[in-house]
């Protein structure tokens, strides 16, 4: 099965007017905690914390914010951030995040994304002659 009809089958419809506002806003906003995370421990010394999984996580921020691939960045970002979770002391926010990613790559991403526009519903408009 094609990536185009397999996104199709997964969400039904890609919302858009408030809902879509809501969705982008929703990825906008796990994008940019995931970008200051990431750069936060970049800024730590070496060794206090494993960095490969917030390289990881932005990376896939990038892709959250442009709409492209939203499931399997979600779905990716809510693993890594458990994994955050299990590893360090304060639990909150990469919990927070792993929810975010889970509920995106559940929901879809919405009108406003580069998913809708590579793989979304086409409406064929016929003129009158």
């Amino acid at each position: 099965m094609k990536t185009g009809a397999f996104l199709q089958r997964l969400f039904s419809t890609f919302p858009n007017s408030w809902p879509g506002v809501g969705l982008f806003l929703q990825r906008a906003a796990t994008a940019t905690v995931l970008f200051c995370s990431a750069f936060k421990h970049f800024r730590e010394p070496a060794g206090s914390d494993l960095i490969f999984p917030y390289v990881i996580a932005a990376g896939a921020g990038i892709f959250l914010l442009l709409g492209l691939w939203t499931p399997v960045c979600g779905a990716l970002i809510a693993v890594i951030e458990v994994w955050v979770a299990y590893s360090s002391a304060g639990a909150g926010t990469p919990i927070i995040l792993a929810t975010l990613g889970a509920t995106l790559a559940m929901i879809g991403p919405g009108a406003w994304s580069i998913d809708a526009r590579l793989f979304g519903r086409k409406h064929i408009e016929i003129s009158e002659r």
